[in-house]
């Protein structure tokens, strides 16, 4: 009986040392398994060397928890190695998305559209400030362009004559300069020689003006119309500072005028003697990829814009000639002067036809009654129908067509940003970007088929 009990105590020895081999071959067991999985994965080195290191003191841990729990303190908490993948059951969480694909597309595109109009809008507005604060010379410019347009095949027909450059500008821009100056003194002559007749013949008008008020049905008797001849008198007595400025002002524009004369004298010698160079110079400005669309524009821009000064230039006399022939046979006074109006203000599409159409009209009610008046309108509308449906779609053809609204809006908008200059440049200015925009797409669109067309490169 007395070897039982160490009989029992060994057997519980071999027992023990039984486990703790078994503890020991799954700890290198699993050492092994993380030092596998840190070969794959950097980032659980630190974890497989500390298993290592668990792996090669085994028998402290339980000698640590066995000392601690001989001294009544609770075991240390056991730090995991790696944190655990999340179980299969687990729902899945899904990653914001980019704040850019969370816009809508429309919305996307919208933004994008706009700035770019804010931009172009700011750009437009900087460059019609610009224009504004030197409009004069813009105008100046602007004209010399149509002056050059209208004598440049004269410069080729006379180099093509044999005479060189610089003496067939010469003699054609003075030629020019002299016809024009020519008709702008005979207008005022005109108007000066008739001047006395003509406030002899509005006194008269307004005398048979007053008198047909008279007779007429609406009542008006002569001290009403005495009372409104005494109201304007005062008016024009009291309003004297401001006359006398708006005559002041007068002076100024006047100067202003004859400084864009000599400024658009100067630019058309330069234009018709070195037009050339000058275009090439302007091309030299623009980017290299863009300069083959632009040479290519320039001439098609500068053909539209010949041939809708030389279209407006033929129109606008035939339409004096016709309206002036009218009225002279009809006894309306300064005829002549009339017609020299009606031919300038024919540069002004639509707005000037009617006015120079209105200035004839009133003259003639004036001067010469209400039966002549009518005469004249009828002879003004019906030359207008002939150069509407007629003159224009013959002369001018279809390199300047531009729709009646495109014209009407154009008009308005140089009215209001230029005044009458603005309004004459509005309608060619227009056809010539019509042409040229017409150009650069077609360009495009045939520089496109062409890059489609050709092979890749192996």
């Amino acid at each position: 009986m007395s070897k039982v009990p160490g009989l029992l105590g060994a057997l519980g020895a071999g027992l023990t040392r039984m486990g703790q081999r078994l503890d020991e071959r799954r700890v290198e067991t699993e050492a092994r398994a993380d030092a596998d999985a840190g070969l794959d994965d950097p980032g659980n080195a630190a974890s497989s060397d500390d298993s290592a290191v668990a792996a090669a003191v085994p028998s402290q841990a339980p000698a640590a928890e066995d000392t601690a729990s001989a001294n009544g303190a609770a075991p240390a908490p056991q730090v995991p190695d790696h944190v655990p993948a999340p179980p299969a059951y687990a729902p899945a969480v899904a990653a914001r998305p980019d704040p850019v694909a969370a816009v809508p597309w429309g919305m996307r595109v919208a933004a994008e559209i706009g700035w770019r109009l804010l931009v172009l809008a700011g750009t437009l507005w900087v460059l019609m400030r610009v224009i504004s604060a030197v409009r004069l010379v813009v105008l100046a410019f602007v004209a010399a362009l149509f002056i050059t347009a209208l004598l440049q095949p004269t410069v080729s027909r006379l180099r093509r004559m044999g005479l060189p450059r610089s003496l067939a500008t010469a003699v054609t821009a003075i030629s020019g300069f002299i016809v024009m100056g020519l008709i702008g003194w005979f207008v005022v002559w005109q108007v000066m020689d008739n001047l006395d007749t003509l406030s002899e013949k509005v006194r008269a008008g307004i005398e048979e003006l007053k008198r047909w008020l008279l007779n007429s049905p609406f009542h008006v008797t002569e001290d009403q119309i005495n009372q409104v001849a005494k109201n304007l008198s005062d008016t024009i007595g009291h309003n004297t500072n401001e006359i006398t400025s708006a005559g002041l002002q007068g002076v100024t524009v006047l100067v202003e005028v004859l400084t864009g004369i000599l400024l658009a004298m100067f630019s058309t010698l330069f234009l018709l003697y070195d037009g050339k160079n000058i275009w090439r110079w302007v091309v030299r400005l623009v980017p290299e990829q863009a300069r083959p669309a632009i040479e290519g524009a320039g001439p098609r821009a500068w053909r539209t814009l010949t041939a809708y000064v030389r279209g407006t230039v033929i129109v606008a006399l035939i339409d004096a000639i016709c309206i002036g022939v009218g009225i002279y046979f009809l006894g309306v006074p300064m005829a002549v002067p009339l017609a020299v109006f009606i031919f300038l203000f024919a540069f002004i599409p639509l707005v000037g036809a009617v006015i120079s159409g209105a200035l004839a009209v009133v003259v003639a009610l004036v001067t010469e009654g209400v039966f002549t008046a009518v005469m004249v309108l009828a002879v003004v509308l019906l030359v207008q129908q002939i150069e509407g449906h007629v003159l224009q779609p013959f002369i001018l053809g279809r390199a300047v067509r531009v729709h009646p609204l495109a014209v009407v809006l154009s008009v308005a908008a140089g009215g209001l940003i230029g005044g009458i200059g603005g309004s004459v440049v509005a309608v060619p200015l227009v056809a010539v970007t019509n042409t040229v925009v017409g150009y650069l797409r077609a360009t495009a669109k045939e520089n496109a088929l062409r890059s489609a067309a050709e092979p890749p490169e192996q």
